[in-house]
């Protein structure tokens, strides 16, 4: 679906619909203040629990661990659990229901970790011994933070008598898994009113992002072994087709459009240098905001992939392994968490964590930082093209969906670095993501007492979506790819 012509006719009219108060929110500020000091006595809580996950590091579709304790923390808060939707083991809707009628507000929660990124939470390079991944987006703050904003959202509606329904959708494996595109697929957001999630970042922030569209998968090659030395000529390198492979994909970036991403990592190339591998395996992603180049290039990618075979005397296969949306902004919402942000406010280091943070940027490849940016807030902005994917694409194309960036960081810090899982272990992590729970609470209950923010939201959905729209999954039908972080068959 191409996504800049329709933002670009609507942007503006959204925006300016929004500013002038086109969406109110209800709450008034003593109310705001008392969800505020309600949720600062969770913050303990809070940072309890994202160090559980943060040591879990657990990878895409086995975040078994971590998604039990999100699960039990929503049953012990009254909310009605429905575990392993989608085909997903690790995923869950929980649900909250009060009274009849009102809207149904979804925040979104993630909890899986990344491969090869393991380190302990100090300002050096520390690796934990005996494990291999390790939380470096931030997704152990994301899920803890988005669990207790839910669960306060619930307690307040109960109190003060609000009709309406929070849900909170524990998604899996967003690092390349696509989990919530399954979640979308299975039309479990059908009758959603509205959506909100965080994500962890180096700065406090609602500007609302375009993100890159994205299909990604494994090319599996197979040849035939042989003794390398003695008997080359009857064999065939199945990592020989994979090389070629990499080098028609490196010869096809100059003949694609502007702002594609094309990369690849060769998870399997045999096992010994004096063997024919018969065996061996790259994965591949392929980005860009229109998802109908996303599929064009990586058609063109799967050409390469025939013709390697071809040229090396091997076969090869495909599995696609994940797909999701670019992201679709929403000013009505973003418009209200940016307010929601402004009245939370950042965070105030102490002494010892800017240490911890000054220690940290003499790693950088660029160490000259200041401190500051995670006391304030950016200015608003929205469409602003971003250079990442997030399957939280998907979500925003069926239902109005905004979100907000936390200074979990120091700033400048990037994420899926070993600094950020570092930051992201400690207190630094905890305020920032208590700064997250505030603001999507607050947003949460802005929306379950505000139907005029509930229709102008979805009026900009309709707006921005092209007349014809329906969704259809870039992930097509197949299961979800439980094994995708392993070499072989899904």
């Amino acid at each position: 679906m191409k996504l800049l012509p329709y933002l670009k006719n609507i942007s503006a009219i959204a925006l300016f619909t929004a500013v002038t108060g086109g969406a109110q929110a209800s709450l008034n500020d003593a109310e705001k203040g008392q969800i505020i000091q309600r949720m600062n006595l969770r913050a303990d809580s809070i940072a309890r629990t994202a160090d559980s996950i943060w040591n879990y590091a657990e990878l895409g579709f086995h975040e078994t661990k971590s998604s039990a304790l999100l699960q039990e923390q929503m049953k012990q808060a009254g909310f009605t659990v429905d575990a392993g939707v989608a085909g997903m083991p690790t995923a869950f809707i929980a649900r909250y229901r009060n009274g009849k009628g009102g809207p149904v507000i979804a925040i979104l929660a993630e909890f899986d970790a990344l491969p090869g990124l393991a380190q302990e939470a100090v300002p050096e390079r520390k690796p934990i011994a005996g494990q291999a991944a390790g939380h470096a987006c931030g997704h152990h703050l994301f899920g803890a933070a988005s669990a207790a904003a839910a669960i306060e959202a619930a307690r307040w509606m109960k109190e003060k008598g609000i009709a309406g329904e929070i849900r909170l959708y524990g998604a899996p494996a967003e690092e390349g898994g696509s989990g919530k595109a399954y979640l979308v697929r299975e039309g479990l957001f059908k009758d959603v009113d509205a959506t909100l999630h965080w994500h962890a970042g180096d700065n406090n922030s609602a500007v609302q992002r375009i993100s890159q569209a994205n299909i990604s998968g494994k090319f599996r090659f197979h040849g035939k072994s042989a003794h390398a030395a003695g008997d080359p000529q009857n064999g065939r390198s199945a990592l020989d087709g994979v090389e070629i492979l990499n080098h028609a994909a490196n010869m096809l970036r100059e003949h694609v459009p502007d702002t594609t991403r094309i990369h690849y990592v060769i998870t399997n190339g045999g096992g010994a240098p004096n063997v024919v591998p018969d065996y061996a395996e790259v994965y591949y992603y392929v980005r860009h905001n229109d998802a109908r180049i996303v599929r064009d290039v990586m058609n063109r990618v799967q050409d390469a992939a025939k013709g390697a075979a071809m040229a090396t005397g091997t076969t090869v296969e495909f599995e696609q392994t994940g797909g999701v949306y670019a992201l679709l902004p929403n000013n009505q919402l973003g418009l209200l968490m940016d307010a929601n942000l402004r009245l939370v406010g950042g965070v105030n280091w102490t002494a010892e964590e800017k240490a911890f943070a000054e220690k940290l940027y003499t790693t950088f490849p660029n160490p000259a930082r200041k401190l500051g940016s995670e006391t304030s807030i950016l200015p608003y902005a929205s469409d602003v093209t971003g250079e990442g994917s997030s399957d939280v694409g998907d979500v925003s194309w069926v239902t109005p969906t905004a979100g907000i960036r936390a200074a979990t960081w120091g700033p400048g810090t990037s994420a899926h670095s070993w600094q950020a899982v570092a930051f992201g272990g400690m207190s630094i992590g905890h305020k920032g993501a208590v700064v997250a729970a505030k603001t999507i609470a607050l947003s949460a209950l802005d929306l379950m007492t505000s139907p005029d923010v509930v229709a102008a939201a979805r009026k900009e959905l309709q707006q921005r979506r092209p007349a014809d729209f329906e969704y259809r999954s870039l992930i097509g039908d197949r299961p979800p790819a439980l094994n995708y972080r392993e070499s072989g068959s899904n």
